[in-house]
């Protein structure tokens, strides 16, 4: 028999002395299973044994009782500008996150050949809200082609494991170049030159293929991102390659044309699981049995033999933003010629009867995918711009409409129109109600994820997500279980992506760790540091009540900061069971 290194401690032979050994905690392996109390020693990056023994170790922590779990596995990142200046991927090592999955979207950033970068770049400071400056100053294009990119984040060390899809707006762009968002049909080489840029990259390690036909998921200048002119019938054939390859998922934006009843062709015919993603198949309170309808939906696919599941965020999902950049407006009709316009000229149109009578009448109809549906009383001023309105700080639109006994979009855009565009809004439109949203959140098709990590940086950060579960749905409302809202965080995305040995503290499973304290672990509120690259902004949160995080064995953050690390222990996945 053949015993790998990391075996040989849970077999009781072997090693001397262990690379680390964790005495005295409380230990959620992810399985879902009762937690144990005891130590967990680790050789070579990998859980070697849980158990009330204490063998000698190079490096001992005692836990004092502090509860230890897996890293979280965050399917729903955007890291992968960032990761190539930022090995740390900050801030999500620091609220938990062991393993990120990039590209999400079809959005990445490769292929990428040098005549598209700036359009790369230009789409993703709008689509991602993604401070242009930055990814200018930041990106090092060490990479054109999907295998030079592994090899750069290689290079990188990153500090959380990486997974990265092979996404359909960059393949689009690199073959169709600037046609690739004005003409819906390629040419016959072009799909197949896009057919072959997927296939290689799955090859090469890509998890999957990521698409989107999200209306609200337009480029710089108000350019609809390319995959979401695409056909059904080209998103169909690109994902085909998933199927051939015998291994890998798709990831779909979906709403519009990418409803369940449109993918399950695609999945039937592929045999891959595909994960959706859309605000359709959020809680809005506007429209209770919309979200849930998507679930229901997936769970018939399910019944059919094809897998659809849904991605859900567990907080609310928050939009910060100005009348100058009104992006949670963008996929209404009446926004559709000014997504790009100048404030010069946003301030004419916003003076316009006639426009706001066309966004009032946006509002009785919207379309799937819409992500607000007139509900004022989410719409909060979170900054004024002028000192006389300081008052004005955290009041929400309709409590201030109703006090001027006027309508509630008049006083948005009279405010926004008074402080010259310049008045931070903050908008809760999606996923706000405790018994909607727990009723998405418990159902079997849908897996927490979602957070964006990397993107929209300039309004938001949710990539406290884990943390977030397992303070409100797990210590305040009882929803979960801890032992369950750590598998939900922890096995069950790795194993629905077949992302090998992570998301376990068992026996031969990557060491990927948090110790925390279950009585105090949360996140905090966001907080602005202008730390991107040549000074940029960016929205971040911090952790409360994590003590340590660990990949692959190596400790990354100390409970206070990152550890400073040469390079990082992440490992770059290419290799996946799903």
């Amino acid at each position: 028999m053949i015993i790998a290194p990391w075996e040989l401690g849970a077999l009781g032979t072997g090693c001397d002395m262990y690379d680390l050994l964790i005495k005295d905690a409380e230990i959620y392996d992810g399985t879902g299973g009762d937690p144990v109390k005891g130590n967990l020693w680790i050789e070579n990056g990998r859980v070697a044994g849980v158990g009330a023994d204490a063998p000698a170790a190079r490096q001992e922590i005692d836990a004092q009782g502090l509860a230890l779990m897996p890293g979280f596995v965050d399917l729903h990142t955007h890291f992968d500008a960032q990761v190539t200046w930022d090995r740390t991927c900050s801030p999500s090592p620091s609220l938990g996150v062991t393993t990120c999955v990039m590209g999400n979207c079809g959005f990445g950033i490769v292929p990428s050949p040098p005549e598209v970068r700036d359009y790369i770049m230009n789409n993703l400071s709008v689509v991602e809200g993604m401070d242009l400056d930055a990814l200018r100053a930041g990106i090092d294009w060490q990479f054109e082609t999907f295998p030079e990119y592994m090899a750069a984040l290689e290079r990188v060390g990153p500090y959380p494991n990486m997974a990265v899809f092979i996404g359909h707006s960059a393949v689009r762009t690199a073959v169709m170049r600037d046609e690739a968002w004005v003409r819906e049909i390629p040419t016959d080489a072009e799909l197949s030159e896009m057919r072959r840029l997927v296939e290689g990259a799955l090859k090469d390690g890509a998890v999957g293929f990521a698409s989107s036909f999200s209306i609200n998921h337009s480029g710089y200048g108000g350019i609809p991102m390319p995959s979401t002119i695409a056909s059904v019938d080209e998103f169909g054939h690109l994902a085909e390659a998933v199927g051939e390859a015998g291994k890998g998922i798709v990831q779909m934006s979906a709403g519009g044309r990418g409803n369940v009843a449109a993918m399950e062709p695609i999945v039937e015919k592929i045999g891959r699981r595909m994960f959706l993603t859309t605000g359709a198949a959020m809680y809005n309170a506007s429209d209770p049995e919309l979200g849930i309808s998507w679930f229901e939906d997936c769970a018939e696919a399910r019944e059919r033999g094809n897998e659809l599941y849904i991605q859900i965020p567990c907080q609310p999902l928050s939009f910060d933003f100005t009348m100058a950049n009104a992006y949670p407006f963008h996929s209404l009709a009446s926004f559709a010629d000014i997504k790009a316009a100048s404030r010069e000229e946003l301030i004419a149109v916003y003076k316009d009867p006639a426009f706001r009578d066309r966004f009032r009448e946006d509002l009785k109809k919207p379309v799937v995918g819409t992500i607000f549906k007139g509900t004022w009383d989410r719409v909060v001023i979170a900054a004024p711009a002028r000192d006389e309105n300081a008052a004005l700080q955290n009041r929400n639109i309709a409590d201030l409409a109703a006090e001027q006994s006027a309508d509630p979009m008049d006083v948005m855009f009279d405010l926004a129109l008074s402080e010259n565009l310049e008045t931070a809004f903050l908008g809760k439109f999606l996923n706000v109600g405790d018994e909607g949203v727990g009723r998405l959140l418990q159902h079997d098709c849908g897996v927490v994820s979602l957070s964006d990590a990397g993107a929209h940086l300039i309004y938001m950060c949710d990539a406290g997500y884990g943390l977030h579960l397992l303070s409100r749905w797990v210590r305040e409302l009882g929803v979960f279980t801890l032992a369950e809202g750590v598998r939900r965080l922890t096995s069950h995305p790795a194993d629905l992506y077949g992302i090998k040995g992570r998301g376990r503290l068992t026996p031969g499973s990557h060491a990927d760790m948090v110790m925390f304290d279950p009585a105090t672990i949360g996140v905090s509120d966001p907080q602005r540091v202008s730390d991107l690259p040549g000074g940029g902004p960016r929205t971040i949160r911090q952790p409360k009540g994590v003590h340590g995080v660990w990949i692959n064995g190596t400790q990354v953050f100390d409970g206070t900061d990152y550890v400073e690390l040469a390079k990082g222990p992440g490992q770059v996945l290419r290799d996946f069971a799903a």
